[in-house]
Parts: structure tokens; C-alpha cells; sequence
């Protein structure tokens, strides 16, 4: 542990606080922001789902998340509204926002099928696809470590979706597009690192907002005033959900962070059992504990090289 030193009232050397212990409290505060963050992503779900039961259609449900969204952030940004619409990636920015927009129709559609923890344990393989995509799209390298962890998050949503045993459910594939979609979104997020927080959350919600209002038509029906609360709740949670992931990743790093992110799949499973008396099964569980195994393995493998990387004495 690097110290520097200081002088005490008396004159003598005092040991400075280390790099460590500066940045404790804002670890510590980052890891409280993202646990609140996938309260409310899985807030957001739940909610989704008990629409859906309620007899409203994804994509109006989709449509309505958007727009409240972008009311938000509208609301939120007023004054500097002019500045972060201009993006230096405007290409990249649509594209990230039609995979956002993907990654969320395909995971309100497939909670008309599966379960909440189910659709969310094979939600969880966005991390290693987000590997092996940039492997294969951004040229970075793919070691072995890495290939296990791909290998094994696969064999953990085999065991979830139980092929050969039964079809595998329409929920289920639209979970894994649903995966695939918010990968490609992550992957994309790294060619617009010039722009803003703001422009990407504006741009996300407005682009969101403007192609599901193109399915309005055909998908609209009455809301009842009994679901309105659901409808605006649904909304504030999205938006809640991706402000405090934003500020948590501002104050930590994204590898002390991400094993956090597997904390999605307790609380999709205890809003499961709240709102709809559903508890995961014994298969739903093992593969859930496959793929989030596999995604520590990684995390904790690129943990111990960047350690090696930055500190001589620990090769």
C-alpha cells in the first residue's frame, strides 16, 4: 500500500491516507448507487409484466416507458437542452438507441411467457456476450479464461432453457435476443464516449419514443384511470434506474461494479414472488448460478491481469 507523508502539529512525519483508503468512501457509495439502480431496472420489469397481465400490449407498455422518459429528461435538462442534443457520434447514438429500444420490447415480450427470474437469469448473459462481442467487432483479445466463461455462461442458459427436455419457450428466445440487443448497446456506448451522459440519456429516450410511437396506432387501447400509477411508475423507474447506474460508473470503476450487476436477478426474483406469487424453479436457479458464476470468473480474471498489468511487484 502506497503512503505519501505529512507533518503533525509536532513536527513529526504522519502517514498520509493511502489511494485506497481515499477512494473507499466513494466505492462504497458507488456499490450502494447500483444495488438501488436494478432495484428499480427490476422495478421497471415487474411492472412491465404486470401490465401485460393486465391485458395492455408490449409495445404500448414500451411506448409509454419511452415517453415518460423522455419527459423526464426533458424536464431535467430544460435549460441545456440545445447543447446536449449535439452529439459527436450521431450515427453511433441512433444505433445505441435502437438496440436500448430492442433489448426492452424483446424483454417486455418475453415477460408474457416466462417468469421474471427466468427471463432475467438469461438476461444476465449480456455481460459475457458484451466479451465476446468485442472479441469478435473491437479486435480485443480473447484468452482462455475468457472462452471458459463464455462457454460456461452458455451452459448455464442451456440449463434454463432445457432443450430436449420440451420447447423452448417464446419467453426464453426473446429473453436471449433481449441479451443480444443490450450487448450490442453496451459495445455501442464505446463509440460515443465524447458525448455526455445527458446527450446519450436524451437521445436514448427521444429516438426510443419516436419509433414506438410509430406503433401507437395499432397497438393503442383506453388506460384506466386504476393503472395510471403503474403506467407513471414504470416510467420514473426506468428513468431512476439509468441515472443512478450512470452515477455509480462515474465514481467507481466498471470492473469494481459489475459483479453488483448480477444483484438484478435476487431482486427480479423477489418482485416475482411479491406481485405475482411466482418462485423461480430448481433449474431456473442452477443456470442462473451458472451464468453469474461464469461472469465472476471473468471479472475476477481481469481483476487479477489488471493487477499484474499496473504493479510490478505482484508479477
Amino acid at each position: 500500500m502506497i503512503r505519501g507523508t505529512r507533518t503533525n502539529l509536532k513536527g513529526g512525519p504522519v502517514a498520509a491516507p493511502s489511494v485506497i483508503e481515499t477512494l473507499a468512501p466513494r466505492t462504497g457509495a458507488a456499490i450502494g448507487l447500483v444495488l438501488l439502480g436494478f432495484v428499480a431496472l427490476t422495478l421497471m420489469d415487474a411492472l412491465a409484466k404486470l401490465l401485460g397481465e393486465r391485458g395492455y400490449d408490449p409495445l404500448l407498455v414500451v411506448w409509454a416507458r419511452f415517453a415518460i422518459n423522455a419527459g423526464f429528461v426533458t424536464v431535467l435538462y430544460a435549460r441545456s437542452l440545445p447543447r446536449h442534443l449535439q452529439s459527436y457520434h450521431p450515427r453511433a447514438q441512433i444505433m445505441r438507441s435502437l438496440a436500448q429500444l430492442a433489448a426492452i420490447a424483446s424483454f417486455f415480450f418475453a415477460l408474457r411467457y416466462a417468469t421474471l427470474a427466468q427471463a432475467t437469469a438469461l438476461g444476465d448473459l449480456n455481460p459475457v456476450l458484451v466479451t465476446l462481442g468485442a472479441a469478435l467487432f473491437l479486435g480485443e483479445r480473447l484468452g482462455i479464461h475468457r472462452i471458459f466463461g463464455i462457454v460456461a455462461a452458455f451452459g448455464g442458459a442451456l440449463i434454463i432453457l432445457r432443450p430436449g427436455f420440451g420447447d423452448v419457450s417464446p419467453g426464453a428466445s426473446l429473453a436471449l435476443v433481449a441479451a443480444a440487443s443490450f450487448a450490442a448497446g453496451m459495445l455501442l456506448t464505446r463509440h460515443v464516449r465524447r458525448d455526455s451522459n445527458a446527450t446519450s440519456q436524451i437521445w436514448a429516450a427521444y429516438i426510443g419514443t419516436a419509433v414506438s410511437s410509430l406503433a401507437l396506432p395499432f397497438v393503442w387501447q383506453p388506460i384506466a384511470l386504476a393503472d395510471l400509477w403503474i403506467f407513471g411508475l414504470l416510467g420514473l423507474a426506468g428513468t431512476v434506474s439509468q441515472a443512478l447506474l450512470i452515477r455509480a460508473y462515474a465514481l467507481a470503476e466498471a470492473g469494481v461494479l459489475a459483479p453488483f450487476g448480477y444483484s438484478g436477478l435476487i431482486f427480479a426474483s423477489l418482485w416475482g414472488v411479491i406481485l405475482f406469487g411466482q418462485w423461480p424453479d430448481l433449474w431456473t436457479i442452477l443456470g442462473a448460478l451458472v451464468i453469474v458464476g461464469a461472469g465472476l470468473y471473468v471479472w475476477s480474471r481481469e481483476r487479477a491481469s489488471s493487477a499484474r498489468r499496473t504493479d510490478p511487484e505482484a508479477r
